[in-house]
């Protein structure tokens, strides 16, 4: 049966000859795992554009309860990116973004309000032109919430904060004022924010294992 709905991509992988396997986290159905076939041929250079990390589609999928890997009849970018691909920066955001999206969320069934503070806070930082530094920092505090152990007056982190002698005050700013609100800290002090509060994250994911995007985003940011 054919549904329409919303979808966020995560990642995809190759899949024999010119197919790919791609994780979507769609509005409908949550996390969902779909096959395209000929994506990567000379002949369809573009649309494999469709599927780069955190793509915004809308889609018109089949959907069975009991098949892992549904097909997608028709898709298309409903918010195409402007400086996301071009900035390293944010394309560095994008892609620890992904890789603790895709380790973090699971199938679930209600997922309306995770699914659109994920779409609006890619698209702001798509939009922003300044004070983006601190974008997943302030993007894994607010995410807490919605996976249910929020940072908000958390004795835990707050005690985390003390052993690393970081002030949870900053943390606080950051997670209660919007995206691209300016908060001045250096790459050191950065990076130990981000530390801490992946460090807080694999207390409630114990499978987090390595972030292996984490080494690059801090290069870009130290």
């Amino acid at each position: 049966m054919l549904h329409k709905t919303q979808g966020i991509v995560f990642k995809y992988i190759k899949y024999r000859d010119s197919s790919i396997i791609v994780n979507i986290f769609t509005e409908k159905f949550g996390l969902q795992s779909y096959i395209v076939n000929s994506v990567r041929s000379k002949s369809a250079k573009s649309k494999i554009a469709l599927f780069q990390p955190l793509t915004c589609l809308e889609l018109v999928v089949y959907h069975k309860e009991s098949t892992d890997i549904n097909r997608i009849s028709e898709v298309r970018c409903n918010h195409p990116f402007h400086s996301i691909p071009i900035n390293i920066q944010k394309s560095s955001i994008t892609l620890f973004l992904t890789e603790i999206l895709h380790k973090t969320i699971r199938e679930q069934n209600d997922t309306d309000d995770l699914f659109t503070f994920i779409q609006q806070a890619i698209l702001v930082l798509d939009n922003l032109n300044t004070d983006y530094e601190n974008f997943h920092i302030q993007f894994l505090l607010k995410l807490s919430k919605y996976l249910g152990f929020g940072v908000s007056e958390n004795n835990e982190l707050e005690s985390l904060m003390e052993e690393a002698k970081i002030d949870f005050g900053i943390l606080n700013e950051l997670n209660n004022n919007p995206f691209g609100h300016h908060v001045p800290l250096n790459g050191n002090l950065r990076l130990r924010l981000i530390n801490a509060v992946i460090y807080y994250y694999k207390h409630h994911y114990g499978s987090l294992g390595e972030i292996k995007s984490l080494s690059v985003l801090n290069e870009v940011f130290h």
